[in-house]
């Protein structure tokens, strides 16, 4: 399997992912807008997710997925591995229990801490702490279907993991359904946040219902047994531990945002998480696609002593992650007052909740290109079993994010919060790269510098239409439905023709790229089967 085929694999799927979680926001924003009940969803979402982030997407994979498939293409191959699984999955399940019984159990607490501002208006601390416990045990399932998806991802088998998430959105947008009918002519949304709560919890069963029947076909059997403190298990527990003080210190970064923003008037929470959106699509599409596809992959070079290709897989990652991502930072950055009418505006989402989610948005992007070199920059220090490492980046990010956070949010509110988040990850990055340079394990050649700055050249040369061209259609963008979908639509195919246009006349994209790809189906090289070469 190629690099550019891996990340196609996973990014289409989670593309599709990213369209269901858009239109379910932008339905959310219309039935429930941004107010008290709207506000106490998103705090309750965002506890199992963060902690989803922490253990499950975080910690575990990043020490789970090299063990296992070193297992798996070791002398032991299937049945050691599948012992190693199952070991693992005996001791995970028991974690996770008592952890989800104890949050669940101390939830006033938790929200107290994240939100005690909530307090001050009659009845919303309540209902954040009540639905907050409806959706934790969507932790659980989530996070075996995240091991799951380590095993998979081990096999090559991108798809399943990728396509999970679209289930959780189904469930949110039927839910969005039924709760706006249930509520009739009340205007009481409450009902509404309650059924976005149990589809949360629901999502997560049929997740991991999914991926349980997807490791079933690729032949494997997993179970449950009595736990079993292995030394692979031990080994596995000390990788995770520094590594969960890493995942653990950015979900803290995130923790401290909604502290802020919960600090703040209502509705900010819920304008962040929305402009969040936004800024994810191009995130989950290209960062998680690639730090996905190439962890396994670098972890066999670096684990054949193959430093050269370790390298070469880095760069290409980073090549594709700056050309995608570079495009879609400066677009949504030029875009966003259109973006955000057009897709948000209206019912109980206001014109002003509209200028204030634009400001937002262009805040956030401001650090998408530093987010998704994150993504492929750890998995250099992960495949070599180093978790230490991205502990301390992350541990000085954060007390820079908590600093700047003290220094701007008083001043600036969400906007400066959201700029704190991109400026605090625009430093990880950047100490993340210069230990790996340091090392002699990623450098930044000239050769990859070059690429690099055509497509700055050809970004800027569509930002520059964009930007001219955006504001001529302003009456459309609050308008109709079919005003808005065209002028939109227009703006988004200029964009991405000049860019493309100037990218291949510049030599940002190299004509062999687009040869390897047609010859997909043809016999291919070894090098062609492990990435496809940017000459």
């Amino acid at each position: 399997m190629s690099l550019a085929k891996n990340v196609g694999t996973i990014g289409g799927l989670t593309a599709v992912s990213r369209v269901f979680g858009f239109v379910r926001d932008m339905m959310m924003a219309r039935v429930v807008g941004a107010g008290l009940v709207a506000d106490a969803f998103q705090l309750a979402f965002t506890l199992p997710n963060t902690f989803r982030r922490l253990f499950a997407e975080g910690a575990f994979s990043v020490a789970f997925v090299p063990m296992y498939s070193r297992a798996l293409h070791g002398e032991g191959g299937e049945e050691e591995a599948n012992r190693f699984a199952n070991d693992v999955l005996s001791v995970f399940v028991w974690v996770l229990l008592l952890f989800s019984a104890a949050a669940m159990i101390f939830m006033p607490a938790i929200v107290w801490l994240l939100a005690s501002d909530f307090a001050e208006v009659p009845g919303k601390f309540d209902l954040a702490v009540f639905l907050s416990r409806v959706t934790f045990p969507y932790l659980g399932f989530i996070s075996l279907m995240a091991m799951l998806a380590g095993v998979l991802n081990a096999r090559s088998r991108f798809g399943p993991a990728a396509f999970a998430p679209v289930l959780l959105n189904v469930f949110l947008i039927s839910a969005i359904l039924l709760g706006s009918h249930l509520r009739g002519e009340s205007h009481d949304d409450t009902v509404v946040g309650i059924a976005l709560a149990a589809a949360v919890a629901l999502s997560g069963v049929a997740q991991f219902l999914y991926l349980w029947w997807e490791t079933r076909k690729a032949g494997v059997r997993l179970k449950v047994s009595a736990p079993r403190l292995t030394p692979e298990v031990k080994r596995l527990g000390k990788l995770i531990l520094p590594a969960t003080f890493g995942a653990g210190i950015y979900q803290v970064s995130q923790f401290v945002d909604t502290f802020f923003a919960t600090s703040l008037e209502q509705g900010s929470l819920t304008l962040l998480k929305y402009a969040d959106r936004l800024n994810q699509m191009p995130l989950g599409i290209v960062g998680i696609a690639l730090g996905t596809a190439i962890l396994p992959m670098l972890s066999r070079h670096i684990h054949t002593g193959d430093g050269a290709e370790a390298q070469r897989l880095q760069a290409n990652a980073f090549e594709i992650g700056t050309l995608l991502t570079l495009p879609a930072a400066a677009a949504l950055a030029i875009c966003a007052p259109a973006f955000c009418t057009a897709f948000f505006v209206g019912g109980k989402f206001t014109p002003a909740d509209g200028a204030i989610m634009a400001d937002i948005v262009v805040a956030l992007v401001c650090g998408l290109p530093a987010y998704v070199i994150v993504k492929i920059l750890n998995p250099g220090f992960f495949a070599r079993e180093d978790t230490r490492t991205p502990v301390w980046t992350a541990l000085v990010s954060l007390v820079f994010n908590i600093f700047l956070n003290v220094a701007v949010v008083r001043q600036w509110g969400i906007v400066g919060l959201a700029s704190a988040t991109a400026a605090s990850a625009t430093l990880n990055c950047l100490l993340l790269y210069a230990i790996l340079h340091r090392r002699g394990w990623f450098h930044f050649t000239w050769k990859l510098a070059g690429k690099v700055l055509r497509q700055v050249l050809a970004t800027a040369a569509m930002g520059a239409l964009l930007w001219w061209l955006t504001p001529q259609f302003a009456a459309q963008y609050s308008g109709p439905w079919y005003d808005r979908a065209w002028s939109l639509a227009l703006i988004v195919l200029a964009g991405m023709v000049s860019f493309f246009a100037v990218a291949f006349a510049v030599g940002a994209i190299d004509k062999s790229v687009l040869a390897q790809l047609r010859r997909r189906r043809q016999p291919r090289t070894k090098a062609d089967d492990e990435i496809l070469e940017v000459e």
